[in-house]
């Protein structure tokens, strides 16, 4: 039911989103970009994918970088692949984060980006991202994080108000839950975004 409401919220500002959200996307993307420095020879999955903005920045630095970006929004996805229309080395599609339409073994590098608080089933989520993993491959997740006070209000305000809100996690959280799933650790930190944006993220690797 969750998936359900967020397809439905982001198909709706679909159209507006890039320019609504120009600074946070801009700042947090580059940040991740910066963070994970992608090899140019990398096979690439972009879990919730939205616009295509990280897509479009990776394309920046290196045109042939094999991407596929996953969204259950249809209209945020078709504007990624308008973004994308001279890359045939670009592909996206639509799907679950629990439930991945892509072969086993098959990305050296996977990234979410913003929703892992969207999350129904994040367990779930993590099994299917360590199940298209290479044994040897990295997972980076980026997220809003509860440790800091705004956002600690931010996510009793959506809990209330946003029915497609999951939920916020600590940094703590989090690296429970990835290591519960079956991930290690590698690099991890705490960032702020301006006044109010507080997010975290995680490089794992899977366990062998």
């Amino acid at each position: 039911m969750s998936e359900t409401l967020v397809s439905q919220e982001y198909n709706r500002i679909a159209n507006f989103y890039d320019q609504r959200w120009n600074s946070y996307i801009s700042k947090t993307l580059s940040f991740l970009k910066n963070w994970v420095n992608i090899p140019s020879t990398a096979i690439v999955l972009d879990v919730a994918c939205g616009t295509g903005e990280f897509e479009r920045l990776l394309l920046q630095k290196n045109s042939t970088q094999q991407v596929t970006g996953i969204d259950i929004s249809e209209k945020m996805l078709s504007i990624a692949q308008e973004k994308c229309l001279s890359y045939p080395n670009v592909s996206f599609k639509i799907g679950s984060a629990s439930a991945l339409p892509c072969a086993t073994n098959t990305f050296d590098i996977i990234v979410s980006a913003s929703a892992f608080h969207y999350f129904e089933d994040p367990d779930t989520a993590l099994a299917e991202m360590k199940r298209v993993l290479k044994p040897d491959g990295q997972l980076v997740i980026l997220d809003w994080c509860r440790d800091y006070f705004l956002c600690k209000l931010l996510d009793l305000f959506l809990r209330v108000f946003d029915s497609a809100h999951k939920q916020c996690y600590s940094q703590a959280e989090l690296h429970q839950i990835l290591t519960n799933a079956g991930f290690n650790i590698c690099r991890a930190t705490k960032t702020r975004f301006g006044f109010f944006w507080g997010l975290m993220i995680a490089t794992v690797t899977p366990e062998i």
